[in-house]
């Protein structure tokens, strides 16, 4: 894979962190700005929303300006934004910042997507997006307890100057290792806007769309409240979670790694075996949680086989969007980050529930359920296309 690629990588690693770091920061940030826990509780879904809507919109604001200017722009923009909030002595301040970061967050991805699949062969774009979304993962698995481990050691606002810091050398890589070109922008080099958005008739993007973001609402309805299955329902001390964080984090390198080298030429293999073994694997996971050895095992196992599904999915994503080049990356984006908003709102909903901590195990299950269901009469879609399309 080309180098540059990696650089993206590095980018998106910070960025990942930033997105999921804040679980075990809340208490902290409400206690010093004097808010509750529950008010401060609002900046996760708020920058999950932001990425939602930024997606699109970032996506088509930068379709004028080069490549390489539109990514070390959004980088830098991030990185000001935790600057900014890891001074601020506001609340409303600190939401305006994340609101900030991820709108640039989404514009970033969405470019960075689009930009991964012309760095390689048309028929390479699961492998290129493997590597992409390895920074993601990279994230989960020592970014994200890093950054718990910063702020219970310094305060919440050194995770916020980390990652602002992590940003930089990502901009000095894509500074020096992204080519100057500008995204295509006219019928000369390619379709309008008008004709990209037109993209999202076609059913065939439309439901892959939905199933990416039904495995991805599956893997963050359970991501998000695994804490309290770990040190409740397991019996285990505190210092476990970031254990359990980093096995589910290493689990997903795995299944982004692997289904990287499958997903181009034989999706509906990874679909095939994976998906029922996920749907499997979450109420499994919810009977033998008070077991510490299975709870070990099954969250690695399921943290490789969502992200070895959900990758894929996002892979389908932009072959059905080919026709167009500048927004396919950020409908895979928002098909991924309408996962990441709705999955912990649904699975909260089930805290309070007979079945309690292991409410969102279950509401996983049921979410890939859902998809297998929707995904089953049209499996055809899933299949790789012919070859003449996926060189287009």
């Amino acid at each position: 894979m080309p180098f540059p690629l990696y650089l993206l990588a590095l980018a998106v690693f910070a960025m990942g962190t930033s997105e999921f770091m804040l679980a075990g920061l809340l208490p902290d940030i409400a206690s010093d700005l004097g808010v509750t826990v529950g008010a401060a509780g609002v900046l996760t879904p708020a920058f999950a929303i932001g990425m939602v809507l930024g997606a699109p919109l970032m996506a088509a604001l930068a379709r004028d300006w080069p490549v390489r200017s539109s990514l070390l722009g959004f980088v830098l923009v991030f990185s000001a934004a935790h600057a900014v909030g890891a001074v601020t002595s506001s609340f409303p301040v600190l939401c305006a910042t994340r609101m900030v970061a991820a709108l640039t967050n989404a514009g970033f991805l969405a470019v960075a997507l689009t930009t991964a699949t012309t760095l390689v062969p048309a028929d390479k774009k699961g492998r290129a997006l493997a590597v992409l979304l390895s920074g993601t993962t990279v994230a989960t698995i020592a970014g994200v307890p890093g950054g718990s481990v910063l702020g219970a050691l310094l305060g919440w606002r050194a995770t916020f100057w980390a990652v602002a810091a992590l940003c930089l050398p990502a901009a000095v890589g894509i500074l020096t290792g992204i080519p100057v070109r500008r995204m295509p922008k006219n019928p000369a080099d390619g379709p309008p806007l008008r004709a990209e958005f037109a993209q999202l008739k076609s059913p065939r993007l439309l439901l892959v769309m939905l199933l990416g973001a039904l495995v991805n609402a599956a893997t963050f309805a359970s991501f998000t409240f695994l804490a309290p299955i770990v040190t409740d329902t397991a019996g285990l001390g505190e210092l476990w979670v970031s254990v359990v964080l980093v096995l589910f984090g290493a689990g997903s390198f795995v299944g982004v790694t692997v289904a990287g080298r499958l997903s181009d030429k034989r999706p509906s293999l990874v679909i095939a075996a994976g998906g029922p073994l996920l749907l499997i694997g979450w109420p499994t996971l919810a009977v033998l949680a008070a077991r510490p050895v299975a709870l070990l095992a099954l969250v690695f196992v399921q943290g490789a086989l969502s992200f070895a599904l959900g990758s894929t999915l996002i892979t389908r994503v932009l072959y059905e969007a080919a026709g167009a080049p500048v927004m396919a990356g950020s409908y895979a984006t928002a098909a991924l980050n309408i996962g990441a908003a709705a999955g912990p709102l649904i699975a909260a909903t089930t805290l309070g529930s007979a079945v309690g901590d292991l409410g969102p195990l279950w509401a996983s299950g049921l979410l890939v359920a859902t998809a297998l269901l929707i995904a089953f009469p049209s499996r055809g879609v899933l299949t790789a296309r012919r070859s003449s399309e996926a060189l287009r």
